[in-house]
């Protein structure tokens, strides 16, 4: 007969496994991927290293994992910051970018983590797919404006892709570990070329 993980050694597992991707992620967003090496992961959440393995065959689907969770959480506070729908479009948009902004300046080595630092493939698909999340984002934001008369009409879903390219960008010198730190005006200063890229000026 096959063994069948029992109901208490399921949660076993999965509490296990929510310690290891949280230890890796408070190491990453500490010194980066370099500092989150299995040991050091391993030694944070209080296991032994082989029990990383256990549960993540490769440091890849490990930090492949944590950038998953680590995303989501960006990209859906943006979310709600967009969120108000019965509000103009350029205010949301407004919003929304300033959230992105915002919080990346607020966890730095994290959002460098997320945005630039080099990966490994596995890491990197993961950072492709969340710039489509983000993307569609800001999608249905222009969408939504266009139809409003809000914006002029465009490809929304280019603009939306030339957006998150700009604000990535943008925010990458700001979070690389040589930065002085001194970013405190771009939060601003990059909503407001968001919406005069998008046609709605920067008073919206």
């Amino acid at each position: 007969m096959p063994y069948r993980p029992t109901e208490r050694t399921e949660a076993r597992r999965t509490h296990a496994r929510a310690q290891i991707t949280r230890a890796a992620h408070e190491l990453i967003a500490r010194g980066g991927y370099r500092e989150a090496s299995v040991a050091a992961v391993a030694r944070r959440a209080g296991l032994a290293t082989g029990s990383v393995y256990r549960h993540f065959p490769s440091k890849a689907e490990l930090f492949a994992e944590v950038f998953r969770n680590a995303s989501q959480r960006e990209v859906d506070a943006v979310a709600a910051a967009a969120g108000d729908t019965a509000g103009p479009a350029p205010a949301r948009i407004a919003a929304a970018v300033e959230t992105f902004a915002a919080r990346a300046l607020a966890g730095r080595r994290l959002a460098w983590a997320l945005l630039a630092e080099p990966v490994d493939p596995a890491v990197e698909a993961e950072r492709l797919h969340f710039r489509r999340a983000y993307r569609d984002v800001f999608s249905a934001l222009l969408r939504d404006g266009v139809a409003a008369g809000e914006l002029p009409a465009q490809d929304c879903e280019l603009s939306a892709t030339a957006l998150v390219g700009a604000i990535g960008e943008a925010l990458v010198g700001p979070t690389s570990p040589t930065a002085d730190g001194a970013a405190a005006g771009l939060p601003g200063e990059l909503t407001a070329f968001c919406l005069r890229a998008v046609g709605a000026g920067a008073d919206a």
